[in-house]
């Protein structure tokens, strides 16, 4: 058996942390953010919302089950780093093609493993998430730390040019076997979506074929003109990473799209479509990351547990008249979700498709169908 080799991660604050290297050997930057959810860290590594992040796992035990083909967000991981307590040597799973260490290793993701992560998240929680490096080649803990300062930081970056594919395509897959599917698919006459993809989880488009779609995924940079030249019923606003104000050729074609299309922002997509109707993002300390997160539906009253990944939100300052809020986050109060008093169009904050996570509001891709077949009966 190999011994270990040495890994750090060094934090902006002069914070090091020595343990063993995870996955690639290399030096990665990153802010340094943490996820509290105890499963689906294959989905966390493929999520694309996670560019420019190092992903700290609350949870101690991680990699059990190891890492297939199926439970991916993604074509490939898109996070800078992996930071974990334990990880597991062996993967006891009858789906399992591999360790994490090796699916990290053959992507060419550095993380690092035997720290204490209970430490790093208490000062993160406290001081806000901070730029940080892991590597397994310098181990000057100055050099390290001046290299964490010197490295970029999330406000004003447009991360969703590094994520987005460069061309369009037509998306078919459904549900996989391990869910249960609730609309007919074999209808002719299925309403077309087009889905901006700012970074998109796939297991999104797979819940809007489920919903009976004809799902059409175009890179978020296209803009208004082409997408209504595709005559869709219905526009989707996907998740994505970073800061959403410096997307301004995304808010200006949704802001051309509204009135014309019914709505659907998730994530990012929320973000964007508050900035389109004269909202505000701000930064937040160290946002919410995990599959346990509380929302109170507003109409119903009714408390959703969430899988959110996000480091915006919209503000509720200076909140236009021209928006309703319907969903809060109860941890905090932000504004976890929100409609158009006059124009078919909603978003919220979190991820209903929750891959992996709770079931709770799966309910709002319904939703949106029922408001685009609603919306095409007007039209006809």
């Amino acid at each position: 058996m190999n011994s270990p080799t040495l890994a750090k991660l060094a934090l902006e604050d002069g914070s090091v942390f020595c343990g063993e290297l995870l996955g690639a050997r290399g030096t990665t930057f990153g802010e340094v953010v943490f996820n509290t959810s105890m499963t689906g860290y294959q989905e966390i590594l493929t999520d694309p919302s996670y560019r420019g992040q190092i992903v700290t796992m609350t949870y101690p035990e991680i990699g059990n089950y190891g890492c297939n083909s199926e439970d991916v967000e993604n074509s490939v991981p898109f996070l800078a780093g992996f930071v974990v307590r334990n990880v597991s040597e062996i993967a006891r799973n009858f789906r399992a093609e591999m360790t994490l260490d090796e699916y990290l290793r053959h992507h060419q993701i550095t993380g690092i493993s035997g720290i204490d992560t209970r430490a790093l998240v208490r000062k993160i929680r406290s001081l806000g998430a901070l730029r940080g490096v892991i590597s397994s080649e310098i181990h000057s803990d100055s050099e390290l730390v001046t290299a964490a300062k010197n490295s970029p930081s999330m406000v004003g970056r447009d991360l969703v040019r590094e994520v987005i594919p460069s061309g369009s395509r037509k998306w078919e897959e459904s549900l996989s076997r391990w869910w249960q599917t609730s609309q007919d698919q074999t209808n002719s006459d299925r309403p077309k979506v087009i889905a901006l993809d700012f970074g998109i989880k796939w297991n999104i488009a797979r819940h809007l074929v489920d919903q009976g779609f004809e799902v059409h995924v175009v890179p978020g940079t296209t803009p208004a003109a082409e997408i209504l030249a595709l005559n869709p019923d219905g526009v989707f606003l996907s998740n994505g990473p970073g800061d959403p104000e410096p997307l301004t050729y995304a808010i200006e074609t949704i802001r051309e799209l509204l009135g014309k299309v019914p709505i659907f922002g998730i994530c990012l997509g929320n973000q964007l479509l508050g900035l389109a109707c004269g909202a505000k993002t701000y930064k937040m300390k160290f946002g919410h990351r995990g599959a346990n997160q509380p929302v109170l539906n507003l109409a119903t009253q009714k408390v959703e547990i969430t899988t959110q990944n996000h480091g915006f939100a919209v503000s509720d300052e200076e909140f236009p008249e021209c928006l309703e809020v319907t969903h809060l986050h109860l941890n905090d109060q932000t504004i976890a979700g929100f409609r158009h008093r006059e124009y078919p169009a909603f978003a919220v904050q979190y991820h209903p498709e929750a891959s992996a996570g709770p079931h709770d509001s799966q309910y709002l891709f319904t939703q949106f169908r029922e408001m685009v077949l609603a919306n095409r009966s007007l039209a006809s």
